[in-house]
């Protein structure tokens, strides 16, 4: 049943409207003005918007532009005043699938609207067969990759994105799991529905139930007015629940009861909210690990994980690294407003024998740099960043043998050679300032926990939050981050 949006500003004419489209087999919604038909259109996502011409607030050449610039395709109906056929002109000229004049005629709004909704139904199937294309070389929504270990992540994500079950993405830092959220959410049926993500670890546990929950004016000191929390925000949709793991245990009590319930209680409130939302959880902690620290209730665990993707680091992955590299550069020209058309054999091969740490996320910061320092042409090895390869880096490697089985292909050469002699080294030259002395330090004990900062904090004798914040204030100068 496709979905039509009436945005009029009489009160009669709107409900005549809606009572009309309804007994066509239409499901209907009314907005009063053009503020309130963007709001619901973006929160309800019709197929099909039938809009007045002139209205208070917002009239509907501003709705038309502003629909125009939503993500999902919107079919824009423009009701005109008698006479106001310029109008209807210009607005066939902006965009708008169709015009009706006023007084409307029945016969001619139910033909366009007939109309309409089999574009729209094409549409959909044109999607559909756009993916099945993309997935066949090498693409699943916002995931590239054609290696046996993507291509085992784009099968699971496509038998269980129909369902509303709950997965559990995991893997390293940078390595996509939010892009396996979004792809879950993509072909899914809520796709048209709000993908809300939320970081746990980067909000103050003060807050974070709040953030979460939403809370009501007055429930603490600072809260002026009720206020939707993450769940409210992704109803009928999708929540990404990032950095799972970091999420304070009483909030987790309460997730998890929300969870099984599927009704939330704001901070303040004494009455419950039904929420109809999937929820994804994320974390770059092995989660067994984490419920046997007690930095996760099991019970939590077990309710999340119905499904589990895991994300493979990128070092396992190597051959996925050209795809990757050229997807990122058309997203960086149109970005950026460059024309690289390219990367030189001897960068491909650099990038291929670098271990990246970082994952995917160091390799785009890369990509992202190299491109805007090219601007045009083909990417080259200049444009990498200073200190590539070197201390603050980790050793550049090509896929390394395990005992007993044959090199990996091609010899390494002697730069690669002096880097692998010296990755469990931090080397302070006189004159190095204790800042520079310690974050070499930190990214050096990163990098050989391969990126696992628990383990990096345990190792260093410092916090996880106390690391975390270090590692901000790298950001900076260093794609090796979270």
């Amino acid at each position: 049943m496709e979905r039509v949006l009436i945005v009029e500003d009489e009160i009669h004419a709107r409900t005549g409207l809606t009572e009309l489209i309804e007994s066509w087999g239409y499901k209907t919604m009314g907005a009063a003005d053009g503020v309130e038909g963007l709001e619901k259109a973006m929160a309800w996502n019709p197929a099909i918007v039938v809009t007045d011409l002139k209205m208070p607030r917002m009239d509907g050449m501003e709705l038309l532009s502003r629909i125009a610039d939503l993500p999902s395709h919107m079919a824009v109906v423009m009701m005109t005043a008698q006479g106001s056929i310029e109008s209807a002109v210009e607005a066939m000229r902006r965009g708008a699938y169709d015009y009706v004049p006023k007084p409307v005629d029945p016969l001619r709004l139910r033909t366009i609207l007939q109309n309409a909704s089999e574009q729209h139904a094409d549409s959909l199937s044109e999607r559909e067969g756009r993916r099945r294309s993309q997935y066949e070389s090498g693409m699943l929504g916002p995931l590239v990759g054609t290696s046996e270990k993507m291509r085992a992540v784009f099968s699971l994500i496509e038998r269980i994105a129909p369902s509303n079950v709950s997965v559990l993405v995991t893997g390293e830092s940078g390595t996509g799991k939010e892009l396996v959220a979004r792809a879950l959410h993509e072909f899914s049926s809520r796709h048209n529905k709000p993908f809300v993500a939320v970081n746990c670890a980067a909000i103050p546990e003060t807050l974070i139930e709040s953030e979460i929950f939403g809370h009501e004016k007055g429930a603490f000191t600072g809260a002026l007015e009720r206020r939707a929390g993450c769940f409210e925000l992704a109803e009928e949709g999708t929540l990404l629940l990032d950095e799972i793991g970091e999420m304070p245990a009483a909030t987790q009590a309460k997730l998890l009861r929300v969870l099984e319930d599927r009704k939330l209680r704001r901070l303040g409130s004494k009455s419950e909210t039904p929420v109809d939302v999937r929820v994804v959880a994320a974390t770059n902690k092995d989660p067994e690990q984490a419920v046997a620290a007690g930095e996760m209730r099991g019970d939590l665990y077990y309710r999340l994980n119905v499904f589990n993707i895991q994300m493979p680091p990128l070092r396992e992955h190597v051959e996925d690294i050209v795809p990757i590299a050229h997807k990122m550069i058309v997203d960086m020209n149109e970005r950026h407003h460059c024309s690289v058309t390219g990367i030189t054999d001897s960068l491909l091969k650099r990038l291929m024998s670098y271990s990246w740490p970082g994952n995917v996320r160091e390799l785009r910061n890369t990509i992202e740099r190299a491109t805007i320092m090219a601007g045009t042409g083909m990417l080259d090895i200049e444009h990498l960043p200073p200190q590539f390869g070197e201390v603050g880096f980790a050793p550049v490697v090509i896929k390394t043998a395990r005992p007993g089985e044959p090199s990996a292909e091609g010899s390494r050469s002697t730069e690669v050679e002096r880097y692998l002699e010296d990755q469990n080294t931090v080397r302070v030259e006189v004159g190095t300032t204790v800042d520079e002395a310690e974050r070499q330090l930190i990214l050096k004990t990163l990098m050989s926990t391969h990126n696992n900062k628990t383990k990096a904090a345990e190792i260093l004798g410092i916090s996880s939050k106390t690391l975390q914040n270090k590692l901000k204030e790298y950001s900076n100068n260093s794609a090796v981050v979270d």
